[in-house]
């Protein structure tokens, strides 16, 4: 792609980005948000995570070795930091780190 396609592409990405964030607000204005949007709001979050711990895990080779055992270390880790400290960002840095340094240099 030349920079010009690029830069239309980014540019096309920005502009849709700030769009869908603005329909709600332009969609509802000062008016109460219903109850089935507030509903999706407190319960998609948590079905999205699962769907990506899904996704991750989808290829993780249990009948060969190491079996699992990182990915299930890496998991327990991830949430026993998030339940310690409340803290997404620290959880899944925690949970990413430990896991490369499992299959990094000890599950070699």
């Amino acid at each position: 792609m030349t920079e010009w396609q690029v830069a239309i592409m980014v540019a096309c990405a920005a502009a849709a980005t700030v769009l869908t964030r603005a329909i709600g607000f332009w969609a509802f204005g000062k008016r109460a948000v219903p109850a089935f949007v507030s509903y999706l709001g407190d319960v998609l979050p948590a079905a999205v995570m699962a769907m990506l711990v899904v996704f991750c895990l989808r290829d993780t080779p249990i009948e060969a070795a190491p079996h699992g055992i990182p990915e299930l270390i890496a998991i327990a880790a991830t949430a026993a930091l998030w339940l310690w400290r409340k803290n997404v960002l620290l959880a899944v840095l925690g949970g990413t780190a430990l896991y490369l340094t499992l299959i990094h240099l000890v599950f070699v």
